[in-house]
C-alpha cells in the first residue's frame, strides 16, 4: 500500500486535466452554461460558419462544477467572473469570448478552424 498516497494525488489531477483530455475529442470543443448568453452567441458564430462543435454544458455535467474549476485554472481566471465560455480549437486553447471574437475580426480564426479540420472551404 505504499503507493496509496501516490495514486491518490494523482487522482486529484484528473479533474484538472479533463478540459484538455475533451478538447483533443473534436476539433472545436465549448464548454459552455445553458443559460449563458456568451456561450449562446460563440456557438451560433461557430454554427453560422458551417462549424460543428463538441459542446460541454457544465451545468448539465454531474462534474461540471469540477471542470469548471479546472477552467479557471487553465484560463487564469479568479473567482469572478464566470470562466464560460471557454473554446479548444485543435486541442489547443484559444480562450473565453473575447479571444474567440478578436480572431474572427482579425481574421485568424477561419485559418486556425481549417488547421484543425474542422472548417474545408
Amino acid at each position: 500500500m505504499q503507493y496509496g498516497a501516490a495514486a491518490e494525488q494523482a487522482w486529484s489531477y484528473m479533474p484538472a486535466m479533463a478540459p484538455v483530455v475533451s478538447a483533443a475529442e473534436s476539433a472545436v470543443v465549448v464548454f459552455s452554461v445553458s443559460s449563458c448568453c456568451m456561450c449562446h452567441a460563440v456557438k451560433r458564430l461557430f454554427c453560422g460558419m458551417g462549424v460543428h462543435p463538441t459542446v460541454h454544458e457544465l451545468d448539465l455535467d454531474p462534474c461540471g462544477r469540477e471542470l469548471e474549476r479546472a477552467l479557471v485554472r487553465l484560463v487564469g481566471g479568479g473567482v469572478a467572473p464566470p470562466v464560460v465560455p471557454v473554446v479548444f480549437i485543435g486541442g489547443k486553447l484559444v480562450g473565453a469570448m473575447d479571444r474567440v471574437m478578436a480572431a474572427h475580426i482579425n481574421g485568424s480564426l477561419v485559418p486556425l478552424l481549417k488547421e484543425a479540420g474542422a472548417l474545408w472551404l
